[in-house]
C-alpha cells in the first residue's frame, strides 16, 4: 500500500519545485521531505525526479502520479468538509478575495452569515493572485475574470464602475493635457482597468505606480494626478472627484467560484448563497 504521507511529501515537492520550498509548504525539514520521496519511489518502483543538476526535475512517470496525488488530495479535502458539516453548518471555509472589493462589498453578508451560524468559521485572504481552488489553497474564490477551465461552479454575482479621479483641488483650472496619471505597479498591467488608463494617459505615460487602490486613491486625494478608481472606494471619499463627470465609466465584473464537488456541503453553501445576495453597487 502507498503510504498518503509520501504522496502528499511528494505532491508538495511537485508543487513547489525544490525540497526547500516543500519542507516551507509542510513545515517540515527538507530531508524529511527527500526521505518521503525516497520511500514513494521505492514503494511504487519508480523513479519519479530526476536528481541530476541543482534543480529536481520530475520524470515523466513523476508527472503522472503527481495528477493522481492531487486528485486523491481534492477527494480528501472534499470528504473532510463534508465529514466536518455533517451535523449542520460547522467546520471552516477558506475564501480568496480581492482586498479592497472585498472590504467595501463582502464582510457585511460574510459577518451576516457568520451570525447566523455560530459553528462556521471564516478564514478571508485578500489578495490579487488566483489561488487554486484544485489545490485547496481556498475553498472559494472571488476574482474579477471569469475561470476558463476546471471542474468548478461559477456564478457572476457583481459588477462595479471605475472612473478617473483627482482631487477638486487638483483639477482646478489644469488642463488635461497637464494631468499626471497614478497607476497599478507593472504586475497589473494586463488588467483591463490598467489597460483603458493606459489609454488615457497616451504618450505622459504614468507619473506614479502603486500597488493597491488605497494607495492610488490616497496619493490621488494628495493631488499628486489623477487615478482610475472604482466608485466603491472612490465615491465615498469628499477629497475625491471625477476627473470627467460626464464620462461613461469602465465596468469591472466580479465572479465567484467554488469546486464543484464541494459546492453543496452546508457550510460552502450557506457563504455561497450568501455571496449571490449581494445587493447592487
Amino acid at each position: 500500500m502507498t503510504d498518503w504521507q509520501d504522496l502528499r511529501h511528494f505532491l508538495a515537492l511537485a508543487s513547489t519545485g525544490s525540497l526547500s520550498g516543500a519542507a516551507r509548504l509542510l513545515r517540515v525539514e527538507h530531508a524529511t521531505v527527500a526521505r518521503r520521496v525516497a520511500a514513494l519511489e521505492e514503494a511504487l518502483a519508480l523513479r519519479l525526479v530526476d536528481r541530476r543538476g541543482r534543480q529536481l526535475m520530475l520524470t515523466a512517470e513523476g508527472e503522472r502520479v503527481a495528477k493522481v496525488a492531487l486528485r486523491m488530495e481534492a477527494e480528501a479535502e472534499a470528504l473532510s468538509q463534508i465529514r466536518n458539516s455533517a451535523g449542520g453548518v460547522e467546520g471552516e471555509v477558506t475564501l480568496s478575495v480581492p482586498p479592497s472589493y472585498a472590504e467595501a462589498r463582502l464582510m457585511q453578508p460574510l459577518a451576516r452569515v457568520r451570525a447566523e451560524h455560530p459553528g462556521l468559521r471564516l478564514r478571508i485572504i485578500g489578495e490579487t493572485r488566483y489561488a487554486s481552488l484544485e489545490r485547496r489553497e481556498a475553498d472559494i474564490a472571488v476574482r474579477l475574470l471569469r475561470p476558463e477551465k476546471g471542474e468548478f461552479t461559477v456564478r457572476r454575482i457583481d459588477s462595479f464602475a471605475l472612473r478617473l479621479y483627482a482631487s477638486p483641488d487638483y483639477l482646478r483650472d489644469r488642463d488635461r493635457s497637464t494631468w499626471d496619471f497614478i497607476a497599478y505597479d507593472e504586475t497589473m498591467d494586463s488588467a483591463p482597468q490598467q489597460k483603458r488608463l493606459k489609454e488615457q494617459a497616451g504618450a505622459a505615460g504614468y507619473a506614479i505606480r502603486a500597488s493597491t487602490l488605497d494607495m492610488q486613491a490616497a496619493l490621488a486625494r494628495l493631488g499628486c494626478g489623477v487615478a482610475m478608481l472604482p466608485d466603491f472606494i472612490a465615491a465615498r471619499d469628499s477629497g475625491l472627484t471625477p476627473a470627467e463627470p460626464d464620462a461613461e465609466p469602465f465596468y469591472r465584473e466580479v465572479w465567484m467560484t467554488v469546486h464543484s464537488d464541494i459546492k453543496d456541503v452546508p457550510s460552502i453553501r450557506v457563504v455561497l448563497d450568501a455571496l449571490n445576495d449581494l445587493s447592487p453597487t
